[in-house]
């Protein structure tokens, strides 16, 4: 059995855009999610995983294959959302990890898709904003995006922005940074042993 509070599933999504408004008709729609384990306890990386979605209330834009890398042909290939969100609970343990996001796009997306979906919420626990929770830790009055933030923490950016399992790979060096700048603070957010009794943030 795994280690209560232990890992911690990050994640990020991308979706259908389009440089404008959507067409008539058409809603945005999640078409990859990118997850990263971290190990609270060891504060490493341990893996990364990838799921292409298929859409079924919208198109893939020129638009957003420039800024995702992703066409109409790879997401067509991608399970359902449903499967998606069946992958999360049974494979990444979705219900019982803490999970964390940049923002709380993330989230949110999650909570519009699946109740127009009729889809249950794959996560039932707390959900941690990192892009918030850094600011804190540094002391900074404004909220960087996940590029700027990593550039102020002398990190570098690995892979593509804006590929989903690429960002959330970089979230999690991010984390991993948080937690060992916060280690043994009362307020650190990232505490294994303490991660399940703090509030949503």
């Amino acid at each position: 059995m795994e280690p209560f509070a232990r890992f911690l599933n990050v994640i990020d999504v991308e979706a259908t855009c389009w440089e404008k408004q959507p067409p008539p008709g058409q809603l945005s729609e999640i078409i990859e999610i990118g997850l990263c384990v971290v190990d609270l306890e060891t504060l490493e990386r341990v893996s990364r995983h990838r799921l292409l979605v298929r859409p079924v209330r919208s198109s893939v834009s020129e638009f957003c294959t420039e800024l995702t890398g992703l066409t109409a042909k790879d997401v067509a290939g991608g399970v359902s959302f449903q499967e998606a969100c069946g992958v999360l609970e049974r494979d990444h343990r979705a219900r019982s990890r803490t999970w964390a996001s940049w923002g709380d796009y993330d989230r949110r997306q999650f909570e519009r898709q699946c109740a127009a979906a009729g889809v249950r919420y794959p996560f039932a626990i707390r959900h941690v904003n990192a892009k918030l929770t850094f600011s804190e830790t540094y002391g900074l009055t404004c909220r960087l995006g996940m590029k700027a933030a990593l550039e102020y923490a002398g990190l570098p950016l690995e892979g593509r922005h804006h590929s989903g399992v690429d960002d959330a790979w970089n979230i999690a060096a991010l984390v991993v940074g948080m937690a060992s700048a916060r280690h043994g603070r009362p307020d650190n957010p990232w505490d294994p042993q303490a991660v399940h009794t703090r509030a949503s943030r």
